[in-house]
């Protein structure tokens, strides 16, 4: 009986202080922006943005991004997709965009030197290409599908807002069960570590960032010598975002699901494959934040619902100690079901199937946790077709 006491207390002991660091940055959602919603240029955004599209081997998703940014207006300068030898035929479809649009521009970055990961390399390529009258650089990804309005929007938004770098959060699509069960609560590691899209980040190693669309200042790019200082990042985005706001510029992460829908990967194996690979952050992170979150996570949501059900169906002696891990982890639970209806609109569930399994998704919280631990702990060796040593 002491030892099982000794035991309870000691997971109180772990799950206590990481519950309060929780809550004190979901309090944070009371002064957050809204949604971003769309908004019609004016005519001093002309020519305001260059537009850099990172591709490899993207022809089965990339076509809604090439109408989706035509339909952009006068604020778009150039739309140059950097290309890392596609043999899908990707080079070929923004050939045919460009015959339409002669904004749009192909080029090839060159053969990916030592020590670079493939995306922020061809992000640096299109940067340094791009036109040096444009105060705004925008990256984003190919599996984006824009609001005709989402160029103006972000850039009026972050002159608003004095923002000198900022990303959005998409609306994710979704088609396939697994992938409805096990996105959410992989979305979900990211929430419990960041603070929510639309509030102020005052700790630089506490920003979070989206690649998928990623404005920044001309002028703020330069200042770090482009994507140089996350060359080697798995995270790019994040990286690059944290080491501007260690300068002292502003960062915001928003919500912006009014304006970009994404869809990143096909089923749930491609989703705990490729997306569990980066989610961890530790490339963005030191040692001590990476364990650090991997306490939090396991704490807050790999154990809540292991330990409900432990509570259900195994004897365990009557004890103020499993009393009270209950219902803390009752209440971490209900936190869990809170955030995901919050997170319902994140969501396009209109054509997936069995979409009623997205309700369902914090049962899969401890195998996203495991996730997360698995990949902190391993390089990376492959991303999107290429090989790292």
């Amino acid at each position: 009986m002491l030892r099982e006491s000794a035991i309870f207390l000691l997971l109180l002991l772990i799950q206590v202080p990481a519950t309060a660091i929780l809550l004190s940055r979901l309090l944070k959602g009371r002064d957050r922006l809204p949604p971003l919603v769309p908004k019609q240029p004016t005519p001093e955004l002309l020519g305001s943005v260059s537009v850099v599209v990172p591709t490899l081997n993207e022809a089965l998703r990339i076509s809604p991004l090439l109408s989706g940014l035509s339909r952009q207006s006068y604020e778009v300068r150039e739309i140059i997709v950097v290309d890392s030898k596609s043999t899908d035929g990707t080079p070929d479809l923004v050939k045919s965009a460009a015959k339409n649009d002669p904004r749009f521009r192909l080029i090839t970055d060159d053969p990916l030197p030592s020590g670079w990961v493939g995306r922020p390399w061809a992000l640096h390529n299109g940067f340094l290409v791009s036109d040096k009258s444009s105060r705004w650089f925008l990256g984003m990804d190919a599996d984006v599908q824009p609001h005709p309005q989402l160029v103006a929007s972000l850039i009026i938004t972050a002159e608003q807002e004095g923002y000198d770098l900022v990303s959005l959060s998409p609306q994710f699509i979704l088609k396939y069960p697994g992938e409805c069960w096990l996105q959410p609560a992989l979305l979900m590691t990211l929430l419990y570590r960041s603070d929510p899209a639309g509030s102020y980040t005052e700790q630089p190693e506490r920003v979070m960032a989206n690649g998928q669309c990623f404005l920044c200042r001309r002028s703020v790019l330069a200042a770090v010598d482009g994507y140089v200082s996350a060359r080697s990042s798995f995270c790019d985005d994040v990286t690059l975002a944290r080491n501007v706001a260690k300068l002292g510029f502003k960062v915001g992460f928003l919500d912006g699901r009014k304006l970009l829908q994404v869809r990143m990967y096909e089923g749930a194996w491609e989703t705990w494959k490729e997306w569990g690979r980066s989610l961890d952050l530790k490339d963005a992170s030191t040692t001590a934040q990476v364990w650090g979150d991997l306490w939090l996570l396991f704490s807050v949501q790999g154990l809540p619902l292991l330990i409900l059900l432990g509570y259900c169906f195994l004897d365990l002696p009557d004890s103020l100690f499993i009393v009270l891990l209950w219902r803390l982890n009752l209440f971490l639970f209900v936190i869990r079901c809170a955030l995901l209806l919050a997170i319902a609109p994140t969501y396009d569930r209109q054509n997936v199937t069995a979409g009623w399994l997205f309700w369902f998704s914090p049962l899969a919280d401890p195998l996203a946790v495991f996730r997360i631990f698995l990949s902190a702990l391993r390089t990376p060796k492959e991303w999107r077709g290429r090989k790292y040593s």
